[in-house]
């Protein structure tokens, strides 16, 4: 037969628990009357839980109370310092997670679509719709409207492009005849909308009009290449550090920055292009990625010779040991290894491993 424990012996045996924690944690700073008080309820509180006498034990809890609330008081603001102490502790978390585990990387230009889009524009020639549609939609898809239209006649001066929180980019659009603020990328109002210094605007001319998609947001798998090493086919994450062609070009502040391909060569294997096949050591690629690139159907156009590498159909390549070679899957607009070289393997930081925004047909895993 079992017996439960009464829930006033358990409570009682709490603050026993606690007491004794009080009296371990300040013994060595408390004046000998306060400390021999601590000890007095400690032995009272014990004997009255041997004897379970309740109305003791009830009265006991009360001067605990009120005994440890002299002895040791709650600090000023404790609430305050809970909840930022939480926080701090959530950024940490989150500081972890991000460094060894998933990280969150939006796809800046289109060299990978049509698997993964980069920001886009699209121009149109009417308004931009209800607020209504236009908040869904850019929940939605990441799609942000913009109807901008000249004030006066001018001449387009400058573009400059601002970044805040490190997240949020503009382009500030100077004419000389005033200044436009527009929530985009230059490169995007450059090609999308030839937006450029030099262009002349009539007063009442839409200089941006039409909209912009957000690059896809995915995260990162930091995690699966420790145990086991990159595929042929895999979509990867890299630095460019030690990639000289690619540092020459970077501002003078900025050490490296992370680029987003195919996996298409591993170390040994030699490459060909003859569009718009890629070719894997004399073999037509087969992982089923390649197979789609070169299918040229559904947005794919297949592979391109052009670059510094395999710029012929019979020019080949050898990826070199410890070394991976990427192309992007929107092989006639993707600045890749054709053109700067090879993947160091040191270099490589994850695997695209899920597409979490906008929500569009490429949400999810990615292949």
């Amino acid at each position: 037969m079992f017996f439960l424990t009464p829930r006033y012996i358990t409570e009682a045996k709490h603050y026993r628990h606690a007491l004794k924690r009080v009296i371990n944690y300040k013994k060595d700073i408390l004046p000998p009357d306060q400390l021999g008080a601590l000890e007095d309820l400690l032995a009272r509180l014990n004997k009255a839980i041997k004897s379970r006498d309740r109305s003791t034990l009830s009265g006991l809890q009360e001067e605990i109370d009120k005994t440890i609330g002299k002895v040791a008081p709650p600090p000023k603001h404790a609430g305050w310092a809970e909840n930022v102490e939480v926080f701090l502790v959530a950024i940490v978390i989150a500081a972890g997670v991000r460094a060894y585990i998933l990280q969150p990387f939006r796809i800046p230009t289109g060299s990978m679509q049509p698997t993964l889009y980069g920001i886009v524009g699209n121009p149109t020639t009417t308004p931009p719709p209800n607020m209504l549609k236009r908040a869904f939609e850019f929940v939605w898809l990441g799609r942000t409207y913009f109807d901008v239209v000249a004030k006066e006649e001018g001449q387009v001066l400058s573009m400059r492009e601002k970044t805040h929180l490190n997240f949020f980019t503009f382009t500030e659009i100077t004419l000389d005849s005033g200044t436009y603020n527009v929530f985009a990328p230059t490169a995007a109002l450059h090609s999308s909308f030839g937006v450029s210094p030099g262009r002349v605007y009539r007063k009442g001319e839409p200089i941006v009009r039409g909209y912009v998609d957000t690059g896809d947001q995915v995260f990162v798998d930091k995690v699966s290449y420790h145990f086991s090493p990159p595929a042929l086919g895999d979509v990867f994450v890299f630095r460019t550090v030690g990639i000289r062609m690619i540092q020459e070009t970077l501002p003078s502040n900025v050490d490296s920055q992370h680029y987003i391909k195919r996996l298409a060569g591993m170390p040994g294997n030699e490459l060909r292009i003859d569009a718009p096949n890629l070719f894997i050591d004399g073999k037509k690629a087969e992982p089923a990625p390649f197979k789609r690139v070169m299918s040229m159907e559904d947005g794919y156009e297949g592979y391109g010779n052009m670059g510094q590498y395999l710029a012929d159909p019979q020019d080949t390549f050898t990826v070199p040991q410890r070394a991976y070679f990427a192309l992007g899957d929107n092989s006639y607009h993707s600045s890749d290894s054709r053109f700067w070289g090879i993947v160091p393997e040191q270099n490589v930081s994850g695997r695209g491993g899920f597409v979490y925004w906008p929500f569009s047909k490429r949400w999810g895993f990615i292949r």
